[in-house]
């Protein structure tokens, strides 16, 4: 039962990121309204014209990667760095997507924590040993 929870949280998080990463490519869903400060900083992603693609194209990378039982480790640890983000935007500067970018977080939360055993050998640790 648990497996089967956290592979339909891993693919629930892969489809997410996924929609989101080729939005940013084919504009098929509109953008909320933002506020002052969150569309300053948006507009200032988009002109620099290599922000948003990044972001973009980590979104689509790791989303395949989470639907991957091989590289799902790597794939959730990517996410992860833009999860918080997409958090902390939200915190500071639009308050809206408050919700959604909690549910996202803690998804990918869940599914590092699911994967702890491969992260061992990063900090030198057995990964046999719990």
């Amino acid at each position: 039962m648990k497996e089967k929870l956290i592979i339909t949280l891993r693919f629930i998080l892969g489809l997410m990121m996924l929609n989101a990463g080729l939005n940013k490519f084919l504009y098929y869903m509109p953008m909320p309204e933002m506020t002052q400060q969150a569309t300053a900083l948006m507009a200032a992603f988009d002109s620099s014209n290599y922000m948003l693609p990044m972001i973009a194209v980590v979104e689509i990378i790791a989303a395949l990667m989470l639907f991957t039982k091989k590289y799902t480790a790597l794939g959730a640890m990517l996410l992860m760095i833009v999860s918080l983000n997409i958090l902390l935007f939200h915190i500071f500067l639009d308050t809206s997507g408050l919700i959604m970018s909690s549910v996202i977080v803690l998804f990918n939360l869940i599914v590092v924590i699911s994967e702890k055993k491969k992260y061992y050998p990063l900090c030198g640790c057995d990964p046999n040993c719990c």
